[in-house]
């Protein structure tokens, strides 16, 4: 797209229109993860629009043909909102998770409350556990995503990962939280549930 002129100022406006209406649908479908709303929700939107815009022209010679031009143009729109996200939510972090959060644990995951003083020691296995068992990325990454709920992309733009490395953390650090609740006898082995 590199050029100039009026022909060109247009097509720019019109990409400019159209990742702005699909930052907004973003913005709007994903605004459960963060506390803003109003103008501040519409400027993330218009700032996703104008950085998307600027990443189209830079690789418009990348566009292999292989999609619609405009599919193409929007998931830059979409991946520059999940940023501004990211960034949005690693700005203003949640604290760290204390004693008193532990214990509302059980409410959090909607669990009987008929059954709190099980689900107490269960969960203060697990709060063992996560202090015991996992390395600290493990750790980090499991209270982020598990216990505090951030969205795994801002997870990745905070610790310059990847989804997938992510991802096997997470599910590392799950396996080995399992393992230490089995051992303890919090929870039934796989094993011995099969038979």
């Amino acid at each position: 797209m590199a050029g100039s002129g009026p022909a060109y100022d247009e097509m720019v406006a019109r990409l400019h229109e159209l990742l702005l209406r699909v930052a907004r649908g973003e913005v709007r479908r994903r605004r459960g993860q963060l506390a803003i709303g109003g103008p501040e929700l519409d400027d993330l939107a218009h700032q996703a629009a104008a950085d998307a815009v600027i990443g189209v022209t830079a690789k418009v010679a990348q566009f292999r043909g292989e999609s619609r031009f405009t599919t193409w143009a929007c998931k830059f729109a979409i991946y520059e909102v999940s940023t501004k996200i990211g960034r949005h939510f690693w700005q203003r972090p949640t604290a760290p998770m204390d004693a008193e959060d532990w214990a509302r644990l059980p409410d959090r995951f909607g669990l009987d409350p008929g059954r709190f003083a099980e689900w107490r020691d269960v969960v203060a296995a697990l709060h063992r556990a996560v202090d015991d068992e996992l390395t600290e990325r493990q750790r980090r990454v499991f209270v982020a995503i598990v216990l505090n709920g951030a969205s795994l992309d801002a997870l990745v733009i905070e610790l310059g990962s990847s989804r997938n490395a992510i991802y096997k953390t997470l599910f590392d650090a799950r396996r080995k939280l399992r393992a230490s609740l089995v051992t303890h006898g919090y929870l039934e082995d796989d094993a011995s549930r099969r038979t």
